[in-house]
C-alpha cells in the first residue's frame, strides 16, 4: 500500500512551523502524539539565532504565518525574544499548555504585538471542563494551572484559542463544546474561542489506546476530487534542530526530514502514514480555525 500512497506537492509555503522547545515539556500528557515530557530530549531547542536564520530564509518563499510548538515552547529561555522577533516578519501563533506564564513575559509580548503590523495568537491546550475530566489525561492539577494561564492571557488583552483533543464519543460533541463555552465564560473569558482536535494514534496515545492499522491509509483513489489544500503538507513545513520536516505531526518519522534548508524541503511527500488519514479526514488540524468567537 505504501507504493500506492499519493504524493502531495507543496503548492506554496504559507505556514512555517518551529519545534522551538524540541520534545521537552513540563507535562506528560497521556495522549501526546510525540510523547513529550520533562525527560524527552530526542529533539533539542531552537535558539533565537536559529529562528532568525529561518525567518530570513522564509521571506523570499512568501511565508504568511509562523507557528511555534514543542514540547512546551515557554520552556525555551529565548521564547519571548523569539516571538518579538517573529512579529517583525508576520503573524505568529504559539501552542502552549499555559502553565508556566510570567506576567512580565505577557506584558512584553503585548507591547510587541501593539507595535507590530501583525497579530500574536496563543493556543492553550485544555482537555476537559473540570479537573475531573482534564487531569486524568494531562496530569494532576493541570486544569487549574492552565485556567490560570488562560485568565493571565485575557487580562493582558489576548483572546486565546482553547484546543481540546477529542477523547469523547461523537454523540457527545455538541454537549462537550457547550460545556467548554459555559465554563470559559463563567471563568471570565467572555469571548471564548475553541478548537476541537482529533486524536492522533501516535506516541503516548498509541500506548494509551492503539496505533493505526495498516489499512488506515490514504489511497490514490481517495484523492479523486479531494481538495488537497486541506492537508498540512500542501502548504506547511516545520523546522526542528535536525532540519526541515514535512509537518508537525510526523517529525519522528524518518521520511519526514526533507532537507537542511527550506529550499530543499519543497519536494512532494507521500501520504503513507496513518496520521495522514486523520489529516485527510478532518483537514485544518494545525491551522487556527476555531468554532468559537473570532478575534
Amino acid at each position: 500500500m505504501t507504493n500506492d500512497a499519493p504524493a502531495i506537492p507543496l503548492s506554496h509555503l504559507d505556514h512555517l512551523w518551529f519545534q522551538v522547545s524540541g520534545t521537552v515539556c513540563n507535562l506528560t500528557c497521556q495522549h501526546c502524539f510525540i510523547g513529550c515530557s520533562p525527560k524527552n530530549r530526542s529533539f533539542g531547542f531552537l535558539s533565537l539565532a536559529d529562528v532568525k536564520h529561518r525567518l530570513d530564509e522564509s521571506v523570499p518563499l512568501g511565508v504568511k504565518e509562523y507557528y511555534f510548538t514543542g514540547g512546551e515552547p515557554f520552556l525555551n529561555p529565548e521564547m519571548v525574544a523569539i516571538l518579538c522577533e517573529t512579529l517583525r516578519y508576520g503573524p505568529a501563533t504559539v501552542l502552549t499548555n499555559g502553565t508556566v506564564f510570567k506576567n512580565e513575559w505577557l506584558e512584553a509580548l503585548r507591547d510587541a504585538e501593539s507595535n507590530s503590523l501583525y497579530s500574536l495568537e496563543f493556543r492553550v491546550s485544555i482537555d476537559g471542563v473540570s479537573p475531573e475530566t482534564n487531569d486524568p489525561i494531562r496530569g494532576a492539577g493541570t486544569f487549574d494551572r492552565a485556567m490560570r494561564g488562560v485568565m493571565q492571557l485575557v487580562e493582558h488583552d489576548f483572546l486565546p484559542i482553547i484546543t481540546a483533543t477529542r477523547t469523547w464519543s461523537d454523540e457527545k460533541e455538541t454537549q462537550v463544546v457547550g460545556s467548554f463555552e459555559r465554563m470559559l465564560k463563567e471563568a471570565g473569558y467572555s469571548r471564548p474561542r475553541l478548537k476541537i482536535l482529533p486524536t492522533l494514534q501516535l506516541g503516548a496515545e498509541e500506548q494509551r489506546t492503539c496505533g493505526y492499522r495498516e489499512t488506515e491509509r490514504v489511497t490514490a483513489q481517495m484523492m479523486d476530487g479531494y481538495d488537497t489544500s486541506q492537508l498540512v503538507c500542501e502548504h506547511s513545513r516545520i523546522v526542528t534542530n535536525r532540519g526541515v520536516h514535512v509537518c508537525p505531526i510526523l517529525i519522528e518519522a524518518a521520511d519526514s526530514l526533507l532537507g537542511r534548508s527550506l529550499a530543499e524541503a519543497v519536494t512532494p511527500f507521500r501520504l503513507k502514514h496513518g496520521a495522514c488519514l486523520t489529516c485527510y479526514q478532518h483537514g485544518a488540524i494545525c491551522s487556527n480555525a476555531s468554532s468559537g468567537s473570532a478575534r
